[in-house]
């Protein structure tokens, strides 16, 4: 099972007036000064801060910041103008939402069961930040599973070839209704007509680490060539096939005598962790993108 700390666990119910910013920019002295100033002349409690600079010298500049402001909600556009006027004459970029709106998301899936179903129960459990508005799949074999967590499922088939139209189909459903998608063994390619215009972030589940193994039977090749760590890798979705930033990785030992089936077994249990615990700390704002690389406060 995934760690989950208590604060995330509760991550689906967090209370009211609690808000998250994330600024980040060339780094330079007065940055963090100049948030815990202005959150406190806005009458915010910080809870938590989180820091991290590439190069004390010319680095970039990455700060995770939660707190809490009575009446967030009706107070948020004058902090959003006070922060404005306050981090624009420092170049930096920032981020504000509040943490009890969930984000809203899409599921991608195929024929396999096991990140898709592990999600929609831990949704359902409380531990993911988020609502699941659709599970979207180009086979019809998980519809029934999926209604029972009571979330719309879509059947979209991709024909060979010519996948234009499906995509089509795929991003009129999702467009303007999610914050983020999740491939959750989606075996499909991502067109790159698809990935600039659904206009949201795109987190995939990788068998292995980057780019070991790629393509069909990759526990059969990991057989063959005798491994003795199975693992996975959750990213980012970028135009270069399985080589977007990497959110979270993670192993498990195997040994000679695994057969085929054990590594497939073992390979699907890292995956589950590793893709909820990606999805976790992107829903909860821990993530940010730094080129082909991220900086995670997890």
């Amino acid at each position: 099972m995934t760690t989950v700390r208590p604060t995330e666990a509760s991550a689906a119910h967090q209370p009211a007036d609690r808000g998250r910013l994330m600024v980040h920019g060339a780094d330079r002295p007065g940055i963090v000064s100049a948030v815990s100033g202005l959150l406190t002349e806005q009458g915010a409690n910080i809870i938590s801060l989180d820091q991290h600079s590439t190069d004390h010298e010319g680095g970039r500049f990455f700060q995770r910041t939660e707190f809490h402001l009575p009446d967030l909600t009706v107070r948020r556009r004058d902090l959003e103008q006070a922060l404005d006027e306050t981090l624009q004459p420092l170049g930096m970029t920032w981020t504000l939402t509040e943490a009890q709106q969930r984000k809203r998301v899409a599921i991608f899936a195929s024929k396999m069961d096991h990140c898709l179903l592990d999600l929609l129960w831990r949704e359902r459990r409380g531990e993911l930040a988020m609502t699941t508005t659709m599970v979207v799949d180009n086979h019809p074999d998980l519809a029934e599973e999926v209604r029972g967590f009571g979330v719309p499922y879509f059947h979209v088939p991709v024909p060979k070839g010519d996948k234009s139209e499906a995509e089509q189909r795929q991003i009129d459903l999702v467009k303007d209704n999610v914050d983020f998608v999740i491939l959750a063994r989606y075996m499909q390619i991502l067109s790159s007509d698809f990935l600039e215009n659904v206009g949201v972030p795109v987190i995939n589940i990788h068998h292995s680490f980057l780019p070991a193994f790629m393509g069909a039977g990759p526990y059969f090749k990991a057989k063959e060539r005798g491994v003795k760590l199975i693992g996975a890798t959750a990213h980012y979705v970028t135009e270069d096939l399985d080589e977007g930033p990497i959110i979270e990785q993670d192993v498990a030992r195997v040994t000679h005598a695994d057969t085929v089936d054990d590594l497939t077994r073992t390979g699907a249990d890292v995956e589950r962790r590793v893709l909820a615990r990606a999805v976790a700390w992107h829903c909860e704002d821990r993530v940010f993108r730094d080129g082909n690389s991220t900086v995670v406060f997890a």
